[in-house]
């Protein structure tokens, strides 16, 4: 196994890359901030066109944990690791194994966590290979995260409809468009349709966008057009980087707030969704229910402080378009510097205050 390291990459505390030919292997790991703890985020498997690519979304993904973990008040630091290849016909559990050992080999600095393109059983057959696991003790009865995640992701729309609509948080009669109906975007689509809203919706798997049609009557769109239809709230709930310097101007809503990470594709896209008008919820802000929830449960919260826990994700995206708005900044922006907030110590990325920037507004 060949692992190449880097400590303080360009901000971000270590990044990793291994290559292990007899099981084909090839990942990264991105260790963006320990300032709050261990470095905790899910490993996400696909097949990336060229290892830059891959080397990209591990570290904006590991910077959005960061962000994500700090803004919800848990005691993570962000990190990612992202596996090259299809998991539907090159994942094996030899390869996996060799993930654990390369986790393993930080030694702690990274707790590995299912995300897209791995599940619970492939975190443990890495488990056989490593400790730094989460998600994995059979002792605590876990929920499915994708509930939560969902819900959180409902208050955080109705925050950005009152942000939008004058404080009038009210989703009946409002037009929905739902990019991604798979674990998160079906439970968030039944939240809408029981609150009155109307619900469009596209997935690039024709059984989730059949059932979703079917078993809550959301209205199907084409993959290709559902950015773009006429709505009230834009929901972006499958892949990242889809609010571009291209998209955007073609976009029409008034909110777009949804449960895909990285939905920026740029960081300068923040400031064209701003100058179009429209409210923007920052993608980790309202999708931390999933791993809020499951903090709590470890913790042995009751379900009342864990219903708490997630009605907080709501008042967290209301503060931030709220303060978006008075700042006359853009709202990930503002989230990145209430996440920073909670940090022991600056991080580098962090180049402008918020009273230099809403200065030059």
């Amino acid at each position: 196994m060949s692992i190449l390291t880097f400590n303080n990459f360009n901000g971000y505390d270590q990044v990793a890359l291994v290559r292990n030919e007899p099981s084909g292997l090839c990942a990264i790991i991105a260790i963006h901030s320990k300032q709050l703890g261990p470095a905790v985020g899910g490993c996400r498997m696909f097949p990336y066109g060229a290892e830059a690519d891959a080397l990209q979304d591990a570290l904006r993904l590991s910077r959005g944990m960061t962000f994500k973990s700090a803004l919800a008040g848990l005691p993570f630091g962000g990190g990612k690791s992202v596996i090259i290849g299809d998991p539907r016909r090159e994942k094996t559990t030899e390869l996996l194994h060799a993930m654990g050992d390369f986790v393993e080999q930080l030694r702690g600095s990274y707790i590995i966590a299912e995300d897209s393109g791995t599940s619970p059983d492939d975190m443990q057959v890495i488990a056989e290979r490593t400790s730094f696991v989460t998600g994995i003790d059979e002792s605590i009865v876990r929920e499915d995260p994708s509930p939560a995640t969902a819900y959180g992701v409902f208050l955080g729309i109705k925050a950005g409809v009152a942000q939008a609509f004058d404080g009038n948080d009210a989703l009946l009669g409002k037009t929905v468009a739902l990019q991604g109906l798979g674990h998160v975007g079906y439970h968030l689509a039944r939240h809408l349709v029981e609150a009155g809203a109307r619900v469009l919706g596209s997935d690039i798997n024709p059984a989730n966008q059949s059932r979703a049609e079917h078993e809550l009557g959301v209205i199907p769109v084409s993959p290709d057009d559902i950015l773009f239809q006429p709505c009230d709230v834009l929901a972006p709930c499958a892949m990242g980087g889809v609010l571009s310097e291209s998209s955007i101007p073609k976009l029409k809503t008034r909110v777009i707030a949804g449960a895909a990470n990285n939905q920026l594709a740029a960081d300068s896209d923040d400031e064209r969704i701003r100058q179009r008008g429209i409210v923007y919820c920052p993608d980790f802000a309202i999708n931390a229910g999933g791993i809020v929830d499951i903090y709590h449960q470890e913790q042995g919260a009751s379900p009342e402080d864990r219903a708490r826990a997630l009605a907080s994700i709501g008042d967290r995206v209301a503060a931030i378009v709220n303060r978006a708005a008075q700042s006359a900044v853009g709202s990930q922006r503002v989230a990145e510097w209430m996440a920073a907030e909670n940090l022991p110590a600056p991080l580098p990325e962090n180049d402008k205050s918020e009273a230099e920037l809403r200065g030059a507004a």
